[in-house]
């Protein structure tokens, strides 16, 4: 896992806004989501990637668990979550979070490519 601050990532003309600090040339994958309070992704369990995923707190509080060990999140914090790590993100009880969650990869989002 990797824990950055907005104002730490790099300044990106080209490319997506972590180029540089995770692999792939394009944003691939992701969504902005609310979360409930106490809300936890994944109830099923054992969630890992082969690829990094990033999540940015956009508003709130949360906590990212990552291999059994738990980070506390706030407005402003940016986590990459590096392949095989397991992860879940659970929304404070009384401030939840906003996030933005997204992959990267060789290729545009299919919605992106011409047809």
């Amino acid at each position: 896992m990797k824990r950055y601050r907005l104002n730490q990532l790099p300044d990106s003309h080209e490319g997506h806004i972590l180029a540089g600090l995770i692999p792939g040339k394009y944003i691939y994958q992701g969504i902005m989501s609310y979360k409930a309070p106490g809300f936890r992704t994944h109830p099923e369990g054992d969630h890992r990637h082969t690829d990094e995923e990033v999540f940015i707190i956009m508003q709130g509080k949360a906590r990212m668990e990552v291999d059994g060990k738990v980070y506390p999140m706030v407005t402003g914090d940016v986590f990459i979550i590096e392949p095989g790590e397991e992860h879940y993100l659970i929304a404070d009880e009384e401030d939840p979070c906003i996030n933005i969650w997204f992959h990267a990869g060789p290729e545009r989002h299919p919605d992106q490519v011409k047809k």
